[in-house]
């Protein structure tokens, strides 16, 4: 299935420092390829290399780490509107650590490495979106890694459901309570607890 014209519309909004008129319009729409993936599907499995960046049209993903139990330890989440992959194994081309799966069914549009290099190439703009785009992923790190370092389990449940209301809706609630470093026990007591 193609991307529809109002699809590329929210493509050229996140890419909003992009000069992207007239032919250039074409050869931007060109790179990206539309795909699917169902519930629970793995975009990008831990060993492999992660060959796209991704634009989510729709669902939800999780990026996780297994810890040396075996489970999963959720270290972020991506959604409709935002990009998606695994940044770090994109980046430098080697094997990826992570995991990033479908927790909803999924659509994407995705560009291939070598395709997004040539967006840095060919379009006015785009090392700026990039200095941005990469200066917002590091400061939303820093401020996580600042908040499970210094809030309580509470602190930590409100703070993220002000700034995440409708992702609490329907991420699963063992994946958050993973991301918010508690146990889905806690979590469910605190759902109840501040929803009521």
């Amino acid at each position: 299935m193609a991307m529809t014209d109002s699809e590329f519309e929210q493509l050229k909004t996140f890419f909003s420092l992009l000069e992207i008129e007239g032919e250039s319009k074409r050869l931007f729409r060109d790179l990206w390829e539309v795909k699917s993936f169902r519930q629970y599907d793995l975009l990008t499995e831990a060993g492999t290399t992660e060959n796209y960046f991704y634009f989510v049209l729709e669902g939800v993903q999780a990026v996780y780490v297994l810890n040396e139990k075996g489970e999963k330890v959720v270290l972020g989440f991506s959604y409709t509107g935002s990009p998606s992959g695994v940044f770090d194994s994109f980046s430098t081309r080697k094997p990826s650590t992570l995991f990033l799966e479908a927790l909803k069914p999924t659509r994407v549009l995705g560009i291939t490495y070598t395709d997004y290099q040539n967006v840095f190439q060919q379009f006015s703009g785009a090392h700026e979106w990039g200095h941005v785009f990469f200066k917002n992923v590091l400061l939303g790190r820093l401020s996580r890694e600042i908040e499970l370092l210094t809030l309580d389990t509470r602190e930590r449940y409100l703070a993220f459901m002000l700034r995440c209301p409708e992702e609490l809706k329907v991420i699963p609630q063992k994946y958050l309570a993973s991301y918010l470093n508690m146990k889905p026990e806690t979590f469910s007591r605190l759902r109840a607890a501040i929803n009521l």
